[in-house]
């Protein structure tokens, strides 16, 4: 007899990435024009994943340029002189790290609506 197929579905580094954000409380999506996800607040877009290759995430400046001081991110693909910026995603332990940058944010919009 065969044993019954009870495979777990892949899930993507994107995925994983949606799934998590899209845990917190208030946090909507929306599809971009690119086809990216992105993540809403209030309305106010605290980041987008394109798929399971890359996300961008706003940040003020000075905190984008400690950010990308730090390694954690870099500058936007596009636009890098903005404070928006690129993480890639190239192994598994990048989406957790794109968890935490959309935290960053996150936690930035819901300290300032609470005071």
């Amino acid at each position: 007899m065969a044993p019954d197929d009870q495979s777990t579905p892949v899930v993507t580094r994107g995925e994983r990435v949606v799934h998590e954000v899209t845990s917190w409380p208030g946090i909507t999506t929306d599809s971009g024009e690119f086809g990216e996800t992105e993540f809403l607040l209030d309305g106010r877009a605290i980041g987008h994943v394109h798929g399971s290759h890359m996300a961008d995430i706003p940040f003020p400046r000075r905190v984008r340029d400690k950010l990308v001081a730090e390694g954690r991110t870099g500058p936007h693909h596009v636009h890098p002189d903005s404070g928006w910026t690129t993480k890639y995603i190239r192994n598994d332990a990048d989406p957790d790290e794109v968890v935490e940058l959309l935290r960053i944010n996150y936690d930035r919009i819901t300290a300032r609506r609470n005071h």
